[in-house]
C-alpha cells in the first residue's frame, strides 16, 4: 500500500494543485532553496527534497545529484505524514523505538524522521521531507533547517535615520531678508528668504518646485508660456528675456502660490520691496532625468 501511495504522488508531481490556503507555489521554490542551501552547507552526499500543502498534496520535488532513486518515494511520505498529523515526523519514529510498533500498521504514516510541518501564523499551510542524506539525522537537520527558514518571520527593512531638526534664529532671518539670501539649502529641499526690488528674469527650474508666500510688496507673475531667449545659466535652470503668452497674476502680501518643476515663471514687475519665503522641494534627479 505505501508503494503504491508513493508512486501515485510522484505521478501527480505537478498535477495537483496546492490545497487552497496551503502552501504557495512561491514559497515553495524559497523553501527548496533553503533546503538546498542547508544540504550543501551540512555536506550531504545527496537527497530528495518533497514539499506538500497542508493536505499532504505534493507540491514540488527536487532529488538532488547523488540521491538513490527510492529517496525521492521516501521523501514525499515523510512529508505528507509531516502535513496530515501536523508534527514531525521524528515523534512516530520515537514511539516506535520505544515499543510502540502498532504504528507502523497505519497506512497512512511513514515513521522515519526527516518529516516536518511548516508553519506560517502557528497554522501549518504545509510540510518538508528530505531522505537519502549521509544519515536518518541529517535528513531530520536538513528539514529542520528548511521549516525555521520558512517559519521565520520577514524581515523588516531598517528605517532609516530621520534628518536632523533644522532651526533659524529670528535674527538670521531677518538678516537673510535684508540680503535676499538663502536660509537652508539640501539636497531634498532648500528655503530662501527671497528679496526682490525690481522685476526680474524669466526662469525655469527643471528640479525645483517653487512654494512661495508672500510677506510683504507686490508683484505681478507671469506663469507658464514660452521663455524668451532661454538658456540654460546653471545646473537644471534655465533664464530669459521674458515669457511670450503664459498666465498672469497679482500677487500681494499672504499669497501662496506654488509653481511646480518645469513650469516656466516671470515676476514681470514688483511693488519695492517684495519680500517671500520660496521653499524649493527638489526632484531626484533619477524621477527627471536631470544631470544632478
Amino acid at each position: 500500500m505505501k508503494t503504491f501511495l508513493a508512486t501515485l504522488f510522484v505521478a501527480c508531481a505537478g498535477v495537483l494543485p496546492a490545497h487552497a490556503g496551503g502552501l504557495t507555489l512561491d514559497a515553495a521554490r524559497q523553501a527548496m532553496s533553503a533546503a538546498v542551501a542547508a544540504a550543501q552547507r551540512l555536506h550531504a552526499p545527496g537527497g530528495s527534497v518533497a514539499l506538500v500543502d497542508d493536505g499532504g498534496h505534493l507540491v514540488m520535488l527536487e532529488r538532488l545529484d547523488g540521491s538513490f532513486p527510492a529517496s525521492a518515494a521516501v521523501a514525499i511520505e515523510k512529508a505528507r505524514t509531516a502535513a496530515v498529523f501536523r508534527m514531525a515526523t521524528r515523534n512516530f519514529e520515537d514511539a516506535v523505538s520505544k515499543g510502540r510498533l502498532s504504528l507502523v500498521a497505519v497506512d497512512v504514516m511513514l515513521p522515519l524522521r526527516g518529516g516536518v510541518p511548516l508553519l506560517r501564523g502557528g497554522v501549518v499551510v504545509g510540510a518538508v521531507g528530505v531522505s537519502g542524506a549521509a544519515s536518518a539525522q541529517q535528513d531530520d537537520e536538513i528539514a529542520d533547517a528548511v521549516a525555521q527558514a520558512f517559519n521565520a518571520p520577514p524581515a523588516t527593512a531598517a528605517m532609516p535615520s530621520p534628518a536632523p531638526v533644522a532651526a533659524v534664529a529670528a535674527a538670521d532671518v531677518t538678516a537673510a531678508f535684508a540680503a535676499g539670501k538663502p536660509l537652508l539649502e539640501t539636497a531634498g529641499y532648500k528655503v530662501h528668504a527671497s528679496r526682490r526690488e525690481a522685476a526680474g528674469m524669466a526662469e525655469v527650474h527643471t528640479r525645483d518646485t517653487d512654494i512661495v508666500y508672500v510677506l510683504s510688496g507686490t508683484a505681478t507673475l507671469v506663469t507658464g508660456g514660452t521663455v524668451v531667449a532661454g538658456r540654460e545659466t546653471a545646473m537644471d535652470e534655465v533664464r530669459g528675456a521674458s515669457i511670450d503668452g503664459g498666465e498672469t497674476r497679482r500677487l500681494v502680501k499672504g499669497d501662496v502660490v506654488v509653481v511646480p518643476n518645469g513650469v516656466p515663471h516671470w515676476f514681470k514687475d514688483v511693488g519695492a520691496p517684495l519680500l517671500y519665503y520660496v521653499v524649493k522641494v527638489t526632484a531626484p534627479a533619477t524621477e527627471m532625468g536631470g544631470s544632478r
